[in-house]
């Protein structure tokens, strides 16, 4: 199990706290002093009561450079008490201090202050927001280091609320400065922030580079590593490596994660993942010998350590183990305990790791645990997208207040002119987009025309060959009729006349052969009645053939496996073109999209006559999207487009991970009939 990085060098206060000195108050004075003495004090309850005091007199001073610095100071000291309902207090106190000495350093600290405060009460949207705006303050006086740590924070933020490109953007542009600044040690942590992303975003590839690139920086600070640095990237290398189902390099990896004999006593809970982790690789592998005493110490070193997502973990982990050796009873008892351990820590996605165990091993409640599973799963997905797009109003919000404050602070500007000006470029904006808007439906539209009539000539070019091949067939036919068939019946009619009149037994035997010849000549002409018949068959079928041969195409072209099923009770000679050519089209575009971005492996196809209605199916196990973009793919839109122009309905679900399902409904509208007479 990868070793999640937590907030690290969260407040970086002091570094940038210039002194100087002032004159100050009886409060001010008494404040440094109880400060002074907090920091002498050997427990925590004298040195929180000190620092209570400090506070106290800090309130009671004027609001002075010297003040707010000794006020960072108190918040620093309630850090490393632990005691973060008085960091976020004495944070208070600072921010109205920085406002209204229009302290920008100091309330960027502030800010960073109760970011920190609120992540620690899990109060996500809180912190994000206390940190955007900690991050346009330190990028307005270019304080690189601030900024880049502020971004870093951010995007842990970012991760823990499942928003795992946000967080990724945010740490690229923080590695940036950190690199820049050729800060290592934070360098370190966000490469394996970086690395845990991508594990979430499966791109796995990634997180091993990632996961290598902080390996070496390990290797460089082997020297004063007192934080088992090396061994951390080895255990993270491994666990991608398990994802990606290669257990021998996972192996590999933990083992060498173990050589630091250090860990064992500095790191605890690092030396109970890597065992951990080795056995259950080795489980995988059916590599059974010791692994159950690994699996135990592990167990028992994060009890003792009171990890409780780790505890999960070892459960979870015993309850495969338990599987695999066949003791049922105790792979059940292990994953409810999970269950029950996850549930009443809340902890969603430790719940559903625990269900879908229990559901393995608990065959008799299998689908109860099953039908669980899929509603958690399903709830967690509505809530990291909400988180998402909280996120983003939040952004959206505090550029909104900071653009207005800019605003605000431009006072010797000529307001008329600013007005004129922004309403002129305002107007512009609308005028152009307006344009570009009707530009883009006038493309869309010529694009969709075009590619109808691709189709349309398509059917009809194949269409042009089937007539060339039939008139083909029909000139073979009246030459083989006046050259074979009417030459032996008109040979055989002839002799018969001439053998009327004899009665002799070379005769009848001439005659009786001359009678076979006609029943070959008939047999001749049924077989030739017959392929006329299949030619018109084909005629018919000539969009099943058009279709089919599509589909063969995909199953040729592309690895996924493609089954498909057309109800051969659909008269395609009698549905208008119309439909047909946009049910091509529709087929086509699903079957491109799928090959871009679903990385399936299993295609259904289905046309099926339904009542009156033509229904065109389209499955595939890929990864799926998300259906709430706001900004749907081109593909997407021609399809609704389309199926909307032949009065029909169209239904797309998708859920990521699992797959995508279209239902095309369209009402059969047949060709008028042409009746000859």
């Amino acid at each position: 199990m990868k070793i999640k990085v937590y907030l690290l060098s969260v407040l970086f206060f002091l570094a940038s706290c210039n002194k100087e000195k002032v004159n100050s108050s009886n409060s001010l004075n008494e404040a440094e002093k109880n400060l002074l003495i907090s920091k002498k004090s050997k427990s925590s309850e004298a040195k929180i009561l000190s620092l209570d005091k400090s506070l106290k007199n800090i309130k009671e001073s004027k609001n002075t450079k010297k003040t707010r610095e000794l006020l960072v100071k108190i918040i620093y000291e309630y850090y490393y008490t632990n005691d973060l309902t008085k960091v976020n207090k004495a944070s208070d106190k600072l921010l109205a201090f920085s406002r209204e000495a229009n302290d920008s350093l100091n309330l960027g600290l502030a800010y960073k202050s109760k970011a920190f405060y609120f992540n620690n009460q899990n109060l996500l949207d809180s912190s994000y927001n206390y940190y955007i705006k900690a991050e346009k303050i330190y990028l307005l006086k270019k304080d690189k280091v601030n900024y880049a740590t502020v971004l870093m924070n951010k995007g842990m933020v970012q991760y823990a609320a499942g928003d795992n490109l946000g967080a990724d953007l945010s740490l690229n542009k923080a590695i940036n400065v950190f690199e820049e600044l050729k800060d290592s040690k934070r360098t370190y942590d966000v490469l394996i922030m970086l690395g845990n992303v991508s594990d979430e975003l499966k791109d796995y590839k990634k997180a091993v580079d990632y996961f290598l690139q902080a390996l070496d920086i390990a290797i460089e600070l082997e020297k004063e590593d007192k934080q088992g640095r090396k061994s951390s990237c080895y255990n993270n290398l491994g666990y991608i490596y398990i994802k990606l189902k290669d257990y021998k390099k996972a192996i590999e990896n933990f083992e060498k994660g173990l050589d630091d004999k250090k860990i064992i006593a500095a790191k605890p809970l690092l030396y109970a993942n890597l065992i951990d982790n080795l056995a259950f690789s080795r489980l995988k592998l059916n590599n059974t010998n010791g692994i159950k005493k690994m699996f135990d110490e592990a167990y028992k070193i994060r009890i003792q350590e009171d990890a409780t997502q780790d505890i999960i973990r070892s459960q979870i982990h015993l309850s495969q183990y338990y599987s695999s050796v066949k003791d049922t009873t105790k792979s059940i008892e292990y994953a409810q305990k999970a269950l029950n351990l996850s549930k009443s820590k809340k902890m969603a996605f430790d719940i559903l790791i625990s269900l879908h165990q229990i559901s393995e091993v608990d065959l008799k409640k299998s689908a109860l645990y099953s039908a669980e599973y899929i509603k958690i799963s399903d709830s967690l997905q509505i809530v990291e997208r909400n988180s998402k797009d909280r996120f983003s109003r939040i952004q959206l919000e505090t550029d909104e207040i900071i653009e207005e404050k800019d605003k605000l602070e431009e006072k010797n500007r000529t307001l008329l002119y600013v007005f004129i000006g922004v309403m002129v470029v305002v107007s512009l904006l609308f005028i152009v987009r307006a344009q570009r808007a009707r530009t883009r439906e006038l493309v869309y539209k010529q694009a969709q025309q075009k590619a109808n009539e691709d189709i349309y000539n398509l059917l009809i070019s194949q269409q042009n060959i089937i007539d060339e091949s039939r008139t083909e067939e029909k000139k073979k036919i009246a030459r083989d009729l006046h050259d074979g068939v009417l030459g032996r019946m008109f040979g055989a009619r002839l002799n018969l006349d001439s053998l009327n009149s004899k009665q002799d037994e070379e005769s009848i035997k001439k005659r009786l052969g001359y009678l076979e010849e006609l029943k070959n000549i008939e047999q001749d002409i049924r077989e030739i009645s017959h392929d006329l018949n299949r030619e018109k068959q084909v005629l018919i079928n000539n969009f099943v053939s058009i279709v089919s041969n599509l589909l063969e195409e995909q199953n040729s072209s592309h690895e996924a496996e493609l089954v498909h099923f057309i109800d051969n009770t659909i008269q395609w000679d009698k549905i208008n073109n119309t439909t047909k050519i946009n049910m091509y089209r529709m087929l086509q575009e699903s079957l491109q999209n799928i090959n871009k971005y679903a990385k399936a492996t299993q295609i259904n196809v289905e046309f099926k006559k339904i009542d009156a209605n033509l229904v065109l199916t389209i499955l595939d196990n890929g990864e799926g999207f998300d259906l709430n973009k706001k900004n749907k793919g081109i593909g997407v839109q021609n399809m609704i487009s389309r199926t909307h122009e032949c009065n029909g309905i169209i239904d797309i679900s998708s859920i990521k991970g699992t797959g995508t399902s279209i239902i095309i409904t369209i009402p059969i509208e047949t060709k008028k009939e042409i009746i000859e007479t």
